[in-house]
């Protein structure tokens, strides 16, 4: 399996994280790619790739939540920087979130499209975080069409008729705890969308799955992603890990 989105780096995992990282490896996770998310995480995110850098990715980008209106121009010369310096895997985690702050949309906005337009510049996926932006998003990815333009809607969560829109568009969904909630509601029409569209990822240290709901969430738990995936499905376990690993080792070329 290949965890598609886990923050491997994040302070909540600095008092174990070899034993976490070993746990996710018995767990069955081959490969781990790392989000960016401003320059007060960059440093952390590099050199903990640089410790496996057969098993571990970073990308580079900015998240919307530290789209700042003092810091935001900084942060994306920051961003190209790196870029022009080094391969990345994928540019992100970029796009909009309204749930903290609605005030910075036009900002966003603007850091999103400029970040699109240096993944098409190198050929990258991009993956996006949407939260309580799906309409917006869909307005950015609309204007800046290009035959270039992929990558993954991170820890999807939106309905039947956008994962179909995002996938029309060529984007995979990468589904993760939210699929085991019961208010989560994606697990009622995911069977819908076709796996070759699918790829797995756990957000950790975030939205941990069922039965760990609420508590700190590690790579390990992938395999109930999965699991999940399994009953959705109907397919066994080992043609869920086969096809969803494809699909991000063909992204992540």
């Amino acid at each position: 399996m290949i965890d598609t989105h886990t923050h491997l780096y994040s302070e909540q995992f600095d008092t174990d994280r070899p034993e976490m990282l070993s746990r996710a490896l018995t767990a069955g996770v081959s490969k781990f790619y790392l989000p960016a998310i401003d320059s007060s995480t960059h440093e952390k995110m590099l050199e903990l790739e640089k410790s496996d850098p057969q098993r571990i990715f970073s990308m580079m980008g900015l998240h919307p939540c530290s789209v700042k209106e003092d810091t935001w121009t900084d942060e994306l010369n920051l961003i190209k920087e790196y870029l022009d310096k080094r391969s990345f895997a994928a540019v992100g985690e970029i796009g909009i979130d309204l749930y903290w702050d609605k005030s910075t949309l036009d900002i966003q906005v603007k850091a999103f499209e400029q970040q699109i337009d240096w993944a098409v510049e190198k050929d990258l996926p991009i993956v996006i975080h949407t939260r309580e932006s799906f309409d917006e998003v869909f307005e950015v990815l609309d204007r800046k069409k290009n035959p270039k333009l992929r990558g993954i809607f991170h820890c999807f969560s939106g309905d039947q008729e956008q994962a179909q829109r995002a996938v029309d568009l060529g984007f995979l969904l990468g589904i993760g705890g939210v699929v085991t909630f019961k208010n989560g509601k994606i697990d009622q029409f995911l069977q819908h969308i076709p796996l070759e569209h699918i790829v797995l990822e756990t957000d950790s240290p975030y939205l941990a799955p069922v039965p760990h709901r609420g508590k700190r969430n590690e790579s390990a738990y992938l395999q109930l992603v999965a699991g999940k995936l399994v009953d959705i499905y109907n397919k066994d376990f080992a043609e869920i890990d086969r096809i969803t690993t494809e699909n991000a080792e063909r992204l992540f070329n």
